[in-house]
Order: C-alpha cells, then sequence, then structure tokens
C-alpha cells in the first residue's frame, strides 16, 4: 500500500519556525512548530534562526531534516501536528484511542459502529476524520458499553468515577 499522504515532496521554512509542507496526495498545509521547539530538548538547535532556515527534505521525503546532523521530523508526524493545528483531527488521535483503551482494530470497529477496514484507513491517515467519529471515540471511552447495551444518558461524574477505577 502507498503512504503518498506521508510523503513531501516540496518544503519552505517560514518566519517564526513555520514550514510550509506539500504531500504528494496533494496537501499544502503550514505547521507551527515553534511549541515543539520550546518544549523539546532535542530540537533546542533550532531556537536559532539560521539553524531552523537550514531545513531540507529528507530521503524520499519522508522527513525534515536540518543541517550539520540536527534533528529530523517525520513527514506523517508533522502532517499530524498540521491538521490539528487547522482544526482537523490527527490520525495519531485514533492509534491514542485505541491504545489506550487496549483495543484491537476488530474491538475498536465495533465500539464504533464501522467497518475495520474505515478504522484502518482513519488510523493510518489515509482518510480524514469525520467529527463524528472522534465524538463516538470520546463517547465510548466516558461510559465504556459493554455488551450491546448502550446507556440513555451520559454518566454522572461518580458513576463515571465508578466506570474508571
Amino acid at each position: 500500500m502507498s503512504k503518498r499522504h506521508f510523503q513531501l515532496t516540496k518544503m519552505q521554512t517560514l518566519p517564526r519556525y513555520r514550514l510550509h509542507l506539500d504531500y504528494a496526495d496533494g496537501l499544502a498545509v503550514a505547521v507551527d512548530l515553534r511549541a515543539w521547539i520550546e518544549n523539546t530538548k532535542a530540537l533546542a538547535p533550532l531556537k536559532d534562526p539560521s539553524v531552523f532556515a537550514s531545513a531540507r527534505l529528507g530521503v524520499g521525503g519522508q522527513y525534515v531534516e536540518w543541517a550539520n546532523d540536527g534533528p529530523d521530523l517525520a513527514a506523517d508526524n508533522l502532517r499530524n501536528l498540521a491538521i490539528e493545528q487547522n482544526g482537523g483531527i490527527g490520525h495519531e488521535r485514533i492509534w491514542n484511542w485505541l491504545h489506550d483503551n487496549q483495543l484491537s482494530l476488530d474491538e475498536g470497529a465495533k465500539a464504533l459502529g464501522i467497518s475495520r477496514r474505515m478504522l484502518i484507513y482513519y488510523r493510518n491517515g489515509e482518510k480524514p476524520i469525520p467529527r463524528a467519529i472522534w465524538l463516538a471515540c470520546l463517547g465510548w471511552e466516558a461510559v465504556r458499553p459493554e455488551g450491546v447495551w448502550l446507556p440513555r444518558r451520559i454518566p454522572s461524574v461518580l458513576e463515571y468515577t465508578k466506570l474508571h477505577q
């Protein structure tokens, strides 16, 4: 399976620690790395504007790298961050939801009422995650339904605490 949606074709540095990224599937988006750079020790060298400006595409467009053995950032993580910064729902949320709730793909798909294949598309970033799907993830996590039973309402704080002990 092709992961063209994670392959960068073009990259340009912008002022204030931002990058403009073009992906092989046609997505063109800006991403703001300021918070990552300020809060991640390994990215500290990028605080120097001249070092940040040395960014270039890595082999096969799979990452952005910086000169002089600087850090590199994977294209899939950059895409996820850009989608989140632009109001979308990044694919890493699905990875984390499945992991945090110890759900297999089959269990996750059943919990959301979608096919296993569609959940894989969302998890792998191959299709955008609809808002309703993410809200269903949050709702499932809040009530943790068992079997075919679904609650008629959101649990109270006390009920929620009992569910999550």
